[in-house]
């Protein structure tokens, strides 16, 4: 399959190893002049930028959106109809080569073509409920988040509280190492974003983390 992607600078590794080398990749950076001519030769759409606009470009193909900050219903609001099935998914450094992907309907109806598009694209899927912060990156972040509050507080230091969640909870990461993947701006910003959508408390951004984001800072491991 032709795959092609927009602004997924950051996660191009990550998506070569989850969907392998059988496929054609198109990384186009956002502001190619050339863009509407690559996308009419791609089999499937990946829109990874901040703000996506693809379905101005009103596609056929089947098309994913990263809904971490802002869910499809969101995105979507007020545009016109898309020609082409819409799903989302979470495009977060580190989230997105797992065995399972994560992914949200726009129209409960393109179930079936889900399962024939990640039948194709090769990987096991999982549906989720369009939701800002999907489920692994509201978990995550919230994690990464209370474990700022530890370290504010004085209690532990950065690589206790990491020691202790590899091996207390058998995570790959522990949380700090996860923020510095994830990348410190954008543990913040999902943070944010899940605030304002939920009001819940957990979610509320620890001092620390803000700090941290407005110097442009990473953890020291």
């Amino acid at each position: 399959m032709h795959l092609f992607i927009v602004g997924g600078e950051t996660v191009e590794t990550e998506l070569r190893r989850k969907f392998g080398e059988a496929h054609n990749y198109d990384f186009c950076p956002a502001d190619a002049l050339d863009l509407t001519a690559r996308l009419a030769a791609a089999d499937v759409l990946f829109d990874l930028r901040d703000w996506p606009e693809l379905h101005y470009e009103q596609p056929r193909q089947p098309l994913f959106y990263d809904t971490t900050a802002r869910s499809l219903a969101e995105l979507l609001q007020g545009e016109r109809a898309s020609l082409g099935p819409i799903f989302g998914l979470c495009a977060l450094p580190t989230l997105l080569d797992r065995p399972l992907l994560e992914v949200a309907l726009y129209q409960a109806e393109d179930a079936d073509a889900l399962a024939a598009l990640c039948a194709k694209l090769g990987t096991e899927y999982r549906l989720v409920a369009d939701r800002v912060g999907l489920v692994t990156p509201r978990i995550v972040c919230m994690i990464i988040n209370e474990a700022c509050y530890t370290l504010q507080e004085g209690t532990a230091s950065v690589q206790d509280i990491d020691l202790g969640m590899k091996l207390g909870t058998n995570y790959p990461r522990g949380p700090f190492e996860w923020a510095n993947a994830i990348g410190v701006a954008r543990v913040y910003e999902t943070l944010e974003c899940l605030y304002h959508d939920t009001h819940e408390e957990r979610y509320k951004v620890c001092p620390l983390l803000k700090t941290m984001y407005l110097r442009g800072e990473s953890f020291e491991l």
